[in-house]
C-alpha cells in the first residue's frame, strides 16, 4: 500500500490519531512507539500491520512490550 492510499483510507475512517502518527513521523517528531503486542495499534490487522510497517520505514523504531510489563509500571506509580 502506497502512502497515499494508507492515509486516504485512514482519512476514510476518520482516524486522525493514526494521520498525526504518521505526520510526526514524518517530520521526524516521532522516534520510536512503544505497542503491547498482544494488542498492537489498530483493531483492524491488515491496517495495523500497513501503519506499523510505513511508520519503521520513517525511521521509527516500534518498541513491543508485555501487559505485564504495563501493569508492573503502573504498581510501581502507586507505591511512590
Amino acid at each position: 500500500m502506497t502512502t497515499e492510499e494508507l492515509m486516504a483510507v485512514l482519512e476514510k475512517k476518520k482516524m486522525t490519531d493514526i494521520i498525526e502518527l504518521i505526520e510526526d513521523a514524518q517530520t521526524g517528531d516521532l522516534e520510536e512507539l512503544e505497542l503491547v503486542e498482544s494488542l498492537g495499534l489498530l483493531m483492524d490487522e491488515e491496517l495495523n500491520r500497513e501503519v506499523l510497517k510505513h511508520l519503521e520505514s520513517l525511521g521509527v523504531a516500534i518498541i513491543y512490550v508485555s501487559g505485564d510489563d504495563e501493569d508492573e509500571d503502573e504498581d510501581e506509580d502507586d507505591d511512590q
